[in-house]
């Protein structure tokens, strides 16, 4: 770690060049990071510029002005005399209004758009929450938003839950790219970590299925995070700038480094990011539930399984990974009016410990002795062409050609077995999307476009004796004869924004098709009466709606719909759900369908105080669920040395999931803020049973205090109890996961944290950012996770940046 602090202090010496005189560099005062779109004008309106995305103008323009304004809608204005500029070297920090009211968003039709003019329900985290907050991973960055529920089956994981759904129910999306592939799976995912947090720009959340602009999976949402793209110099001078930053966390002993560097002039920009991050065994909290602790765990001591009691049970042991992100980003600007991006994605793990399976049991045993992904690889390199030059038929176009290499592997080995099971699958992906808009006539715009997408999956088993070194082929977790799996689409939407901007119209529609067909070689492990599988579907989904935004009101009503197509993880996987049961295939599996509704209303007032509330209906038809199933006329098999109740995924009847949320923001006075925020859910499903994915009521709320250089927070974040009765039946098998409650029944109890932030800008070079979460070290499991949350933990980390 200091050498890599020392080679970071010599990188940013070298490189960092003199700021020219003749250049204003307008920065955010409490991140140091550029603010672009400033309007920069005299007193007498006569001279004016803007900012670029570096945040910079030229200050030659202003010739012998004695004062210039620095406004911007988002920021509080800022007036300096030409003498003091100087004297500041031409650099000018502004802070940021504490109750931002002009979010524009790109996640509903893939270009810029104000959110008051979207009917959808859109949350967005930005780049200067990030920094403030210091999440570890994506996950985490999505769970302090407030607005999402997040599962973690271990340390390296955090899967997300949107309106009763997760997982492959849900649509996660980098740079305009589909992550969600054909092995996405229905329990709960850790894929968000390919997202470098590090590195994230801003992210997107869209709540329900509003938006013509994604086919398939968006059934609870959208995940569309954006990571930083290059900046470029006004100018053919080439020009560095950079950023690195250096942090840990007390909990799981985090060592985190990130580096960053853009060179550019005004034709060409390079960005180069990477982040190692180390994560040892993480600690829970002092106080809570003693069922959450770890009492003892498996190790091998002279070549034999030995369970030894754990000399710290707050110590949850093997949970900790480390991780490795990198990310090149090229831009070529052809003229004014068109451009080429070329990106280069890396992510890859450690192995990965599988926290939820190492402490479950057989009997009074611990089951497993081994349980870990194995090391994690993603891959993928995209080509993107945006062309803004007007034509007959588009006023922008941006088109994207992408190529994935995915490989997962799962490892296990049961306790005082010789015989690990090593399983891997791979997947390579090839992606197109097309996003073309066009003004019809003032007002009016139509957005449509098309998407394709093609997967291979390969998959493969293999066990290993430990003491003889002897190999025999497994039965692998998908087909082994491989998988072609193909998801395409098109849309339109039209949208008038008439009645003097007062309303905004908007509806549209998507055709959506699907194919997939899997091969079986070897069908012995589990006589199959079939030795391929092949499905294919259409669906027809939209959406209508009009948001009423006069002034300092945002009125909207939304009806739409979205399917999810059957992928190869819900139609022949073969792998065990939780203890006693197994999951076979299902040729007969169809898409699900599901129709929503969303009704909001938000209103400010004088700017000081925001109210935001929104209610949601969903029916979910032809849902895919879990249910007891007969292969060749038995209703239990044996799988992986024991007896095991046949289940499969099945078109239900149907589900009714419902809730409400809500967000209450007002500014106390000029440098203090308070903001609290809830949501509800509930759903249910033909047989009145719980839906798994359906989250605990969770909210938080935040007393904010910013001041020239200095932010500091303190917020409470809080969980609701999730009762026998509304666990889901999935869930109610899984006791090693959920306290007992009165009865002996598994639950999740009720938790809330206390925590503090804080960050001091040192100037627009220095940042540090401190905080304590969990200021009370208790002991808490959130909802359907495996991993028992941290305790007390400390975090702090030191940014240095250079323009």
């Amino acid at each position: 770690m200091r050498a890599f602090l020392f080679s970071v202090w010599s990188f940013v010496l070298l490189l960092s060049p003199a700021l020219s005189a003749q250049s204003i560099f307008v920065y955010d005062q409490q991140t140091g990071t550029p603010i672009a779109d400033v309007m920069i004008y005299n007193q007498s309106k006569t001279v004016s510029a803007i900012t670029d995305k570096m945040g910079k103008a030229d200050s030659k323009l202003f010739g012998n002005s004695q004062e210039l304004v620095f406004q911007h809608s988002a920021y509080y204005t800022v007036t300096l005399s030409i003498h003091d500029l100087s004297k500041q070297h031409y650099k000018v920090g502004m802070n940021q209004k504490l109750i931002d009211l002009e979010e524009i968003v790109v996640s509903a039709n893939s270009w810029e758009v104000n959110k008051k003019e979207v009917p959808n329900k859109i949350e967005v985290i930005k780049r200067k929450d990030i920094l403030f907050e210091n999440p570890a991973t994506s996950a985490d960055m999505l769970d302090k938003s407030g607005m999402v529920f997040v599962q973690k089956s271990q340390l390296g994981g955090g899967s997300p839950m949107i309106r009763g759904f997760a997982a492959n129910k849900i649509l996660f999306i980098v740079d305009d790219v589909r992550m969600n592939n054909a092995i996405y799976r229905s329990g709960n995912l850790q894929n968000l970590l390919q997202a470098d947090v590090n590195s994230v720009k801003s992210a997107e959340i869209i709540f329900g299925p509003g938006t013509n602009l994604y086919g398939s999976d968006a059934l609870g949402g959208v995940m569309d995070i954006h990571l930083k793209a290059p900046g470029q110099n006004s100018d053919k001078t080439w020009k560095t700038t950079g950023q690195a930053m250096v942090r840990t966390a007390s909990a799981a002993f985090e060592k985190t480094g990130h580096l960053s560097l853009n060179v550019a002039n005004n034709r060409w920009a390079f960005l180069t990011m990477i982040t190692y991050s180390a994560f040892n065994d993480l600690r829970m909290g002092s106080h809570g539930n003693d069922f959450y602790l770890r009492p003892e765990y498996a190790t091998v001591i002279n070549g034999k399984d030995s369970v030894i009691t754990n000399s710290n049970p707050l110590i949850q042991k093997y949970s900790g990974y480390k991780q490795l992100n990198i990310t090149q980003k090229i831009r070529y600007n052809i003229n004014n009016l068109s451009a080429l991006n070329l990106n280069f994605y890396y992510s890859g793990t450690s192995d990965v410990p599988r926290y939820d399976r190492l402490i479950q049991q057989k009997g009074d045993k611990l089951k497993y002795a081994q349980w870990y992904y194995k090391p994690q690889q993603w891959i993928m390199a995209d080509l993107q062409y945006i062309n803004h030059k007007k034509s007959k038929f588009a006023d922008n176009l941006k088109a994207t050609l992408a190529f994935q290499h995915v490989t997962e592997g799962r490892n296990d080995r049961k306790l005082n077995s010789n015989w690990l099971r090593d399983r891997v699958e791979t997947v390579k992906a090839v992606s197109l999307n097309v996003n073309i808009d066009k003004k019809l006539a003032p007002g009016q715009f139509f957005y449509y476009g098309l998407e394709g997408v093609f997967n291979h999956v390969g998959s493969a088993g293999v066990e290993s004796n430990l003491l003889t070194g002897e190999q025999l082929n497994t039965a692998t977790r998908y087909p082994d004869g491989g998988t072609r799996y193909f998801l395409g689409g098109a849309y339109l939407t039209y949208k008038n924004n008439f009645a003097e901007d007062v309303f905004t119209f908007q509806a549209g529609l998507r055709a959506s098709y699907s194919y997939l067909h899997s091969v079986f070689i070897d069908t012995s492990w589990y006589h199959l009466p079939y030795n391929r599988v092949s499905l294919s579907s259409g669906a027809l989904t939209g959406n209508t709606g009009i948001v009423y935004h006069p002034n300092d009101w945002k009125i909207s009503l939304n009806l739409s719909s979205g399917y999810r197509a059957p992928n190869l993880d819900d139609v022949a996987k073969i792998f065990d759900s939780e203890p006693g049961n197994v999951v076979v295939p299902n040729s007969g599996l169809k898409p699900e369908y599901l129709y929503n509704a969303d009704f909001s209303v938000e209103k400010s007032f004088q700017n000081k105080i925001r109210v935001e509330a929104t209610i949601f209906y969903s029916y979910l038809y032809h849902a895919m669920v879990r249910r007891d199933f007969t292969l060749n006329g038995a209703d239990s098999m044996m799988y992986d040395g024991e007896m095991s109740k046949i289940q499969a995924v099945v078109n239900a009847g149907f589900a009714n999931i419902y809730g409400i949320s809500g967000v209450f923001s007002t500014q106390l006075n000029r440098f203090l803020a308070f903001t609290i925020n809830a949501n509800y859910i509930m759903g249910y499903d033909d047989e009145g049973m719980a839906l798994r994915h359906v989250s605990p009521f969770f909210g938080r709320a935040s007393l904010r205090f910013e001041h020239e250089k200095i932010r500091l927070e303190l917020s409470s974040v809080y969980n609701g109890t999730v009762t026998y009765q509304n666990l889901a039946p999935s869930e109610r098998d899984k006791t090693h996961l959920y306290a007992p409650d009165k009865d002996g029944n598994p639950y999740a109890p009720a938790w809330n944290t206390v925590n503090f932030k804080g960050s001091y800008a040192f100037n627009q070079t220095f940042l540090l950012t401190v905080g304590v979460e969990n200021i009370l070290d208790k002991r808490y499991r959130p909802y359907s996770s495996g991993i028992t949350a941290p305790g007390i933990n400390f975090i702090a980390a030191f940014r240095v940046s250079f323009q």
